[in-house]
């Protein structure tokens, strides 16, 4: 009988182990994703009335930034609904 305790304990505390680590990857994630955006905002932030860096810096940046600049796009069409966008990070529901 106590085997199946321990082994019952051992699988419950996988399962809170693997949802911390599911929680801890999803934030990184947001985290980076926020990361790319203020980069982007930074390099090409001069067409939105930003201060920017020198143009030609950005222009020789700008072919490697499409990750960035597709995130920006999604980043402005979602930018009406910024609260849910908010509390789906913070994990509330």
């Amino acid at each position: 009988m106590p085997p199946r305790i321990f082994q019952a304990v051992r699988e419950m505390l996988k399962g809170i182990d693997a949802a911390h680590r599911e929680q801890a990857a999803s934030l990184t994630e947001v985290e980076c994703r926020e990361l790319e955006n203020i980069f982007a905002l930074l390099v090409v932030g001069s067409f939105v009335g930003l201060p920017a860096p020198p143009s030609f810096l950005a222009v020789e940046l700008l072919p490697y930034m499409d990750r960035e600049l597709e995130l920006l796009q999604c980043r402005a069409r979602d930018s009406g609904d910024m609260l849910a966008e908010l509390c789906g990070t913070l994990g509330i529901d």
